[in-house]
C-alpha cells in the first residue's frame, strides 16, 4: 500500500499487496456475458490513505470512472478499522484484511448491492498472513514463521460461505532442506496446482532474512486443495522468485509460467546475489524451469531490476523497475516499461510521471485486455494511471484529493 511502503522500508515487515483483478479498457465499462448485452454495473474501489491524519486507516472510495474527474477522502468512503490493510477480490466479493502485526486481524467482506453501494457482508478474525491468493472459488492464505516454530500454517477460505473450510501445516525447515527455512513470497494458481515461490532465510540471530544461498530460486508445487507437496522446482541462474509479499509469477494464455527475480538476496545486510535480475520460464504442463529460456532484465534495461510486474496479455508485462545501484528489498520501482517475454525486449513507457517526483506506486492494481490501472502518488497529487501495453503509453486518470492511493479493485452488480 502506498502510505505503507515507507513503513515497510523502515521495518521491512508490514504488508503491501498484489492481487490482479479485471477491468475494462473502456472508460465506463459494463460487464458483458459474452453475447454483447450488459449484465449490470461496475464500481471501482479505490483504497486511499488520508494525508491529513496520522494513525488512521484507509478509506474505500467507490467511483464509476477511473479515467476522469476527482474523488475526495473528505466525507466519502468507508473507513477501515486498523492502520494497515491489504485487499483481495474473488467471487465478486471484496476482502479487506487487517495486518495484526503478529496478532489475529479482522477480515471484512463486502459486495455491491443492487444500487451499486458497497455493503458489508461479514467481519471475522483470521491469522495475519504473509502470502495469499484467489485459488478457484477460495482464498488461500499462509502464515509463515521467520523464526521459532518450523511450521507455516495455511487456511482455505470459501468465498461463498465466507468461512475457513480447511487448514493445515507445512514444515518450512524440511521444505528448504538446506539448514535454513523457506519463506513464501506469494501463491499462484497454475492449472490444478498451487505454485509457491519461496526465498531461503536463516531465521535466527541478527540476520533473520539473510541467506547463505543468494544465487538460487525455488518454487514449491502443492496439490490442491489438500496442499500436499508435489515437488520443488529449483534453478541456479538467478536469485529467489518474487519478493516479500510480492507475486513473482504470471501465467500466459498458453499456460506457460513466467517468473521474475529482483536478485535482492542479502547476507548480514549486504546484497550478495551475483546473478542478474531476470525472468525465467516453466513451460505449460512441466514442473521444471526451461533451461533454454533466460531473459536478463539488467542487460535489456542497461542497469535496472524488476520490483513488480503485471501480465497484460500476448506476452507483454508492465514492469516497475529500479536502478541496480539503488537496490532495496521492498521498494516498488518508479520507472515503467513493457517487457515482451516472447521476444525478450523492453520498451520504456511514455507518459508516466517523472521518476524524481514519484513518492509511491500501488502494488494492488487492475488489469485486463492489455491495460493496467495503477495508482501513482507524486509531489503534485495521487492519480490513477492507465498503462496500455500495445502502445507502451501511460495516461493520467482520476485524482484522489486529500489521499494517497493504496489499491485499486473492481466489483460488478
Amino acid at each position: 500500500m502506498l502510505k505503507h511502503n515507507n513503513f515497510l522500508s523502515s521495518v521491512f515487515l508490514l504488508l503491501a499487496v498484489l492481487f490482479v483483478v479485471s477491468c475494462s479498457e473502456d472508460e465506463n465499462p459494463t460487464p458483458d456475458d459474452g453475447d454483447g448485452d450488459p449484465t449490470g454495473g461496475v464500481k471501482y474501489i479505490i483504497s486511499s490513505y488520508p494525508l491529513a491524519s496520522e494513525g488512521v486507516a484507509d478509506y474505500l472510495l467507490t467511483v464509476d470512472n477511473l479515467m476522469e474527474g476527482t474523488v475526495s477522502t473528505v466525507g466519502n468512503g468507508k473507513e477501515q478499522d486498523g492502520t494497515y490493510r491489504y485487499y483481495v477480490t474473488n467471487n465478486n466479493r471484496f476482502f479487506s484484511m487487517l495486518y495484526g502485526q503478529g496478532n489475529p486481524g479482522a477480515v471484512t467482506t463486502y459486495e455491491l448491492d443492487e444500487e451499486g453501494e458497497l455493503t458489508e457482508l461479514s467481519d471475522f478474525q483470521s491469522e495475519t498472513v504473509q502470502a495469499f491468493a484467489a485459488i478457484g472459488d477460495d482464498i488461500l492464505m499462509t502464515k509463515v514463521p521467520r523464526s521459532g516454530d518450523e511450521n507455516a500454517l495455511w487456511y482455505r477460505i470459501n468465498t461463498q460461505d465466507i468461512e475457513i473450510v480447511d487448514e493445515g501445516q507445512i514444515n518450512v525447515v524440511e521444505l528448504a532442506n538446506n539448514g535454513e527455512r523457506a519463506h513464501f513470497s506469494w501463491l499462484t494458481q497454475v492449472g490444478d496446482k498451487v505454485f509457491a515461490p519461496y526465498f531461503s532465510i536463516k531465521g535466527c540471530c541478527d540476520d533473520v532474512f539473510g541467506t547463505q544461498y543468494p544465487d538460487s530460486s525455488w518454487i514449491a508445487v502443492f496439490n490442491y486443495p489438500d496442499m500436499s507437496l508435489n515437488t520443488v522446482i529449483k534453478d541456479d541462474r538467478t536469485s529467489f522468485i518474487g519478493r516479500y509479499f510480492t507475486e513473482g509469477l504470471s501465467v500466459d494464455e498458453n499456460g506457460d509460467v513466467y517468473a521474475f527475480s529482483s536478485a535482492v538476496a542479502t547476507n548480514n545486510g549486504e546484497y550478495t546475489s551475483t546473478k542478474p535480475s531476470a525472468i525465467v520460464r516453466i513451460n505449460s504442463g512441466e514442473l521444471a524451469f526451461d533451461q533454454d529460456y533466460f531473459f536478463d532484465i539488467e542487460e535489456a534495461t542497461n542497469g535496472y531490476y524488476v520490483t513488480l510486474q503485471h501480465y497484460l496479455g500476448n506476452g507483454k508485462m508492465l514492469v516497475m523497475l529500479s536502478d541496480v545501484e539503488e537496490k532495496a528489498a521492498y521498494t516498488v520501482g518508479n520507472r515503467f516499461a513493457i517487457a515482451d517475454v516472447y521476444t525478450q525486449t523492453i520498451t520504456w513507457v511514455d507518459g508516466a510521471p517523472d521518476p524524481a517526483t514519484i513518492t509511491n506506486v500501488t502494488r494492488t492494481n487492475l488489469v485486463e485486455n492489455g491495460t493496467a490501472y495503477v495508482g501513482i502518488t507524486t509531489q503534485e497529487g495521487s492519480y490513477v494511471y492507465e498503462f496500455d501495453a500495445s502502445t507502451a503509453t501511460a495516461t493520467q486518470g482520476i485524482e484522489v484529493e486529500g489521499g494517497q492511493i493504496t489499491a485499486i479493485n473492481k466489483l460488478t452488480y
